[in-house]
């Protein structure tokens, strides 16, 4: 058995490294677990790889389901590809059952693989003899707290799913064990992710990162109060904290509702303001562009390249070869407000239906591709048989609009250049709005919910006003301000996998995927431009149960003691 343990975890390191591009894999017939966690080895070398492969199984957002953006799966966008069968239309119109929910989704499996690497890590560190000191820590009770802040995320990422999910604590667990563990409730999960973050937070990395270059990957204390920040928001939300789609079941949420849940969640995003390391940066496109800084609290490493150009960049471009993947639904471009804050259906916006794009929230360029919009030095061509819409066989966008978010500045080059790819998990706006969310829910509109929302609007670029609110209507109650933040949170964190979240955290799946999406057929005739809403998706929300995921089939079917989720 002990032979059988080492292959298992040389097989595991060897995983875990490859996808880790720092490092060097070992030779594989070379590594076992004693060679991985050596007693001789005052360095940690072999350990601090294996620590480091865990990181490799953080999801990288770009393209990662089936080759689009889980967005697309929301009321945020469509894909472009034609196939019916495409992973995100099958999510969106609620095709999928526990025998075949798409493997980019039903991550059950993969996270339970990271949390075991996590154990092994934690279980056998201590063996390694590490010098080395990281304020006052042993640096390997440093990494020791990184792989058990890396396993409270993947519990998390479980749980916004599952809902309850077996807790494993430090157990490694062989073949010899009993594996039949009953999921543990909604409310122990959570406890067990906010305890974690607890207990590490001080022996962790601090930002600004002393070595950017070698560490700017890894977690910090500043990612472990905002995964907490992020845990609680969710705990507060409707489909947990009153909302449970089986109301007396502890699978799926709490059986009671708390106010005093938003109040958790207020203040752990509040820790994460008073520590006055990080900050919004002044360029909005720069969060994505510019490695290590101050907005940034978690990345999954990317390389640098034009990939995300190259998967979504807008077709029509000769040498740009642009595939259009993602194509932005008419309801996310109609989100933005006109630069002076005030939604396009208010009167006193200056919105102009027959010049839809001037004037608009800076976001919308940044985040958008829109007809007649600076791109590779020409203007975008999204009407009927332009340039970027020909019409033709060739994948297009079928809404008249492309992503333009995590691209570089390449509005006026001729050619894409590579750029950081890194997948921003948590950044400062989302922990801001978070806030706002929260200190909204339990005390109301406050000065503090409207000076958060006022920071975010200000680096923006929205106008301040005569009433310096950017848009912002005084003196409005709970029920408007939480529609203001709704909003808000589906401009700022537009394509980095938070709508297709919020819409189930809220309970608003129900109405906002029960109905098309809509996108524009742009008609050319002569100088003038006619815009036409057309239907591009008839999306499908069809009962409380996809609130939650199925636990996979094989899981229920080989654990008596796993409950499937109502109604699956």
């Amino acid at each position: 058995m002990k032979h059988q343990k080492n292959i298992i975890a040389a097989i595991a390191l060897i995983l875990a490294i490859a996808g880790c591009k720092k490092y060097e894999q070992f030779p594989v017939d070379k590594v076992g677990i004693d060679k991985i966690f050596d007693p001789r080895d005052s360095a940690g070398t072999n350990a601090q790889k294996y620590l480091y492969g865990i990181y490799s199984v953080l999801k990288n957002g770009h393209n990662r389901v089936g080759g689009d953006y889980l967005d697309a799966a929301s009321d945020d966008a469509v894909s472009s590809a034609s196939s019916p069968s495409n992973i995100v239309t099958i999510l969106s119109t609620g095709s999928y059952n526990s025998y075949n929910l798409p493997n980019e989704e039903n991550l059950f499996g993969a996270y339970y693989a990271g949390i075991r690497q996590a154990n092994e890590f934690v279980t056998h560190i201590d063996v390694v003899p590490v010098l080395a000191k990281y304020k006052g820590y042993s640096m390997k009770y440093v990494w020791k707290s990184e792989a058990r802040l890396l396993r409270a995320y993947f519990y998390f990422e479980l749980v916004k799913r599952y809902g309850g999910v077996p807790l494993m604590g430090n157990k490694v667990y062989t073949i010899t064990n009993d594996l039949t563990l009953p999921r543990n409730s909604f409310d122990d999960c959570i406890k067990y992710i906010v305890s974690e973050c607890d207990a590490v937070q001080d022996s962790l990395l601090t930002f600004p990162i002393a070595d950017p270059e070698a560490d700017s990957h890894r977690v910090t204390k500043g990612t472990a109060l905002a995964l907490k920040a992020k845990v609680l928001l969710y705990a507060a939300s409707p489909l947990f904290n009153g909302g449970n789609i089986d109301a007396s079941n502890p699978l799926t949420g709490y059986t009671d509702f708390q106010s005093s849940r938003w109040a958790a969640a207020a203040n752990a995003a509040k820790d994460v303001i008073d520590l006055g390391t990080y900050s919004l940066v002044s360029e909005f496109k720069d969060v994505f562009l510019t490695q290590n800084n101050p907005e940034v609290l978690f990345i999954r490493q990317g390389d640098n390249s034009n990939s995300v150009e190259s998967a979504n960049g807008p077709v029509g471009f000769p040498g740009a070869n642009g595939k259009g993947q993602t194509s932005p639904t008419q309801d996310l471009v109609n989100a933005f407000p006109m630069a002076n804050g005030l939604p396009i259906t208010n009167a006193s916006s200056t919105y102009d239906i027959n010049n839809p794009y001037n004037n608009r929230d800076p976001r919308l360029a940044k985040t958008i591709l829109y007809n007649g919009a600076q791109w590779l030095n020409t203007q975008i061509q999204t009407f009927e048989g332009g340039l970027s819409k020909p019409n033709s066989s060739l994948q297009q966008t079928k809404t008249s609009y492309y992503m333009r978010k995590f691209m570089g500045n390449f509005e006026g080059t001729n050619n894409y250049t590579a750029h950081s790819t890194d997948w921003v998990i948590m950044r400062y706006s989302d922990i801001l709005l978070g806030y706002a969310e929260a200190l909204n829910e339990f005390e109301g509109p406050t000065t503090n919910v409207y000076n958060t929302l006022i920071s975010i609007r200000k680096r923006a670029g929205i106008n301040a006003g005569a009433d310096n609110l950017y848009g912002l209507k005084a003196g409005i109650t709970k029920d408007e301000m939480r529609t203001v933040i709704q909003n808000e949170r589906r401009i700022e964190l537009a394509f980095e996998e938070n709508r297709y979240w919020d819409i189930r955290r809220w309970k608003l799946a129900e109405n906002t995927m029960n109905q098309p999406r809509t996108g524009l057929s742009i008609v050319k005739a002569g100088t003038a431009l006619n815009y036409n809403p057309v239907n591009v998706l008839t999306t499908k929300f069809v009962t409380p149960k996809m609130y939650l995921y199925p636990i996979p089939y094989d899981e229920v079917q080989k654990n008596p003691n796993m409950k499937q989720n109502p109604g699956w």
